[in-house]
């Protein structure tokens, strides 16, 4: 695969077994450059064994990756990439600007960069006041912050983030969805591993839903969402008229209320006068977009 025309990451059928449990049973997706990619799917669903393999942690039973155009594992193109992980531990005696230096080191950046590099980590996560404090006297959301620093040293191609603002408030929230917008713009993909799927949907360009170690769903946000909906309180109409209203798009038909999925704002009175014209009387209606979650649960239902 040419490096100049690969995608970020490319996978074909990776799978994992430990002996009899099979952690990943094959993952087939590919992660454009410059995107924020989101990676969503229940607990045990094989998200995080994906993210060591494509980080070249851990060897694949069977399958084929490439990560910026090279087969995992390889050396070079590691030190091309940043790693936030979900747990993490930094040295408590040690200050924020010397925990980013540590890192500097093990990345084998020039230390003629060490400076720029660490200034620029603290600057935009936001520790720059706090750069000579020990991280003994972080609270987690600020180690958090720092963890997000280290990840970004050496200016990387590929940022792998797992939930990078789980323990942040919404002030830092926002200031990881700003710090990532930032990294899409020069032209990094960032790869989210993230439960939190309202900040998925504000931050991502495109996103796979995995369950059971495969993909059941990617797609950008308007092809898995499907467009726009709008919700309907009808009485009055028999079983065969509700049914007929499909014609106007994706049914869901609870009894109470209809929702048509996939319709055009422009048709909605078109689908009014129908239930009019068919005797229904109608009590609301209401245009909804459908959610991340409400996709997710419901690809998750049928899977």
């Amino acid at each position: 695969m040419a490096a100049a025309a690969s995608p970020a990451v490319h996978t074909v059928e990776l799978a994992k077994r430990y002996r009899s449990t099979v952690a990943l049973a094959g993952l087939t997706m590919t992660v454009p450059r410059g995107e924020v990619f989101g990676f969503l799917g229940p607990n045990g669903a094989g998200k995080t064994t994906s993210v060591k393999l494509l980080l070249g942690l851990i060897r694949p039973s069977a399958g084929e990756a490439w990560v910026l155009g090279r087969p995992i594992g390889d050396l070079q193109t590691r030190r091309r990439i940043g790693y936030l992980p979900e747990l993490f531990r930094y040295q408590h005696w040690l200050t924020a600007r010397e925990v980013l230096a540590v890192h500097c080191e093990l990345a084998r950046l020039p230390r003629s960069t060490w400076r720029e590099e660490i200034a620029e980590a603290l600057v935009t996560v936001g520790l720059d006041e706090r750069a000579g404090h020990r991280v003994g006297t972080f609270s987690k959301g600020m180690q958090q912050r720092l963890g997000l620093g280290v990840a970004l040293l050496g200016k990387p191609d590929l940022i792998f983030l797992d939930e990078p603002t789980s323990a942040l408030d919404p002030v830092g929230r926002h200031d990881v969805r700003q710090v990532i917008h930032r990294l899409r713009d020069r032209g990094s993909a960032v790869f989210l591993n993230s439960h939190l799927l309202t900040e998925v949907e504000m931050v991502c360009d495109r996103v796979a839903m995995v369950d059971r170690g495969r993909v059941i769903a990617t797609g950008t946000l308007d092809e898995l969402l499907g467009g726009q909906a709008v919700r309907i309180r009808v009485t009055g109409l028999e079983t065969a008229q509700r049914a007929s209203l499909k014609t106007f798009g994706e049914l869901d038909d609870d009894g109470e209320w209809i929702t048509v999925r996939g319709l055009e704002p422009d048709r909605v009175p078109e689908l009014v006068t129908t239930v009019v014209g068919m005797g229904g009387r109608l009590y609301s209606v209401e245009p909804r977009h459908q959610t991340l979650e409400d996709r997710f649960l419901q690809l998750l239902g049928e899977n």
